[in-house]
C-alpha cells in the first residue's frame, strides 16, 4: 500500500499534518472490561463461544442491565445534551469535535486579522488595476465606465479568493491570522483544510462581498462568529465546516 500523502486536490489532509488530532485511543474503556458478546455479557476466556442457552439471551439490549455502559457525557449527539448535539454528525472523536483541539479564537482577533488581510490584498488589487488600465477613479455617476468597474471586481474576486485559498490550504493561516496567532482547522479532525474546503470557504466570503454587498456581507459573514454557539463560526465556516482556533 502506498504511503505517499494525497495530492492537494484529493480533499484529504496529509497524514503528517502537525495540527491534525491524533486518532482516538483504541485502548479506552474500563480496565476491568473483558471481551463481550453482542449482548454485553462477559465472555469466559476458556470458552470464547460463551454458555449455550437454547432459550436465547436473558438481557437483551435496552432491558436495564446494570452493567450497561452509561450514556455519553455530551448527550450522545441528541437534542438533550448541553451542546444540543453535534450538527455535523460526530465523527471518530465522538460528539465533541473540539476535544483535543486548541481553544477557539477570539472573534475580535478574527476581525482584526481579516482587516489586515483586506488592506494587504486591496493594495495589490489597486496596483494591478492601475497596471491593467481598469482602475476606476471617476466619482460622477454619469461618467462611470462600467466595463472597468466590472473588470476591477473580477480582479478583486480572483485575488481575494486565491489569497485565502492558497494561504489557508498551505498552513491554515493567512498573513493576518499568522500575526494574530490564529489558524483555520477542519471541525471534524483539527487538520489543515484541503484546497477544496478553503475554496468553498473563500468563495462564500468574497463573491457576494465583491459583486454585491461589499462591506455589508463581509461584516455579516465574519461577524456571525460573535453570536454562533458552540463553535463560533462565521457563515463561511459553516459552509466549509471549519473553525478558527488559537495557536498561541
Amino acid at each position: 500500500m502506498s504511503t505517499e500523502p494525497p495530492p492537494p486536490g484529493s480533499g484529504q489532509p496529509p497524514e503528517d499534518d502537525p495540527f491534525r488530532k491524533p486518532p482516538p485511543s483504541q485502548g479506552g474503556g474500563s480496565p476491568y472490561d473483558g471481551p463481550q458478546d453482542p449482548y454485553g455479557a462477559p465472555q469466559d476466556p476458556q470458552n470464547p463461544q460463551g454458555p449455550q442457552n437454547p432459550q436465547g439471551p436473558q438481557n437483551p439490549p435496552g432491558s436495564g442491565n446494570p452493567y450497561d455502559s452509561p450514556p455519553p457525557p455530551y448527550g450522545g449527539g441528541g437534542e438533550g445534551g448541553p451542546y444540543g448535539g453535534d450538527p455535523y454528525g460526530g465523527g471518530p472523536y465522538g460528539d465533541d469535535p473540539l476535544a483535543g483541539m486548541p481553544p477557539l479564537a477570539d472573534s475580535g482577533k478574527r476581525v482584526l486579522a481579516r482587516i489586515i488581510d483586506i488592506i494587504l490584498v486591496s493594495i495589490v488589487v489597486g496596483l494591478l488595476s492601475w497596471a491593467f488600465g481598469i482602475a476606476e477613479y471617476q466619482t460622477n455617476p454619469d461618467k462611470i465606465q462600467y466595463g472597468r468597474q466590472f473588470g476591477q471586481s473580477v480582479l478583486a474576486a480572483v485575488l481575494y479568493i486565491g489569497y485565502d485559498t492558497f494561504m489557508t490550504a498551505k498552513t491554515g493561516q493567512t498573513l493576518g491570522k499568522r500575526l494574530l496567532k490564529l489558524r483555520v482547522a477542519n471541525l471534524n479532525d483539527g487538520a489543515t483544510p484541503s484546497v477544496q474546503t478553503n475554496l468553498v470557504r473563500a468563495a462564500v466570503l468574497w463573491l457576494p462581498a465583491v459583486f454585491c454587498c461589499a462591506c455589508i456581507w463581509t461584516a455579516i459573514c465574519g461577524g456571525w462568529s460573535f453570536f454562533d454557539k458552540p463553535y463560533k463560526q462565521g457563515l463561511h465556516d459553516k459552509a466549509a465546516k471549519t473553525v478558527v482556533v488559537s495557536t498561541g
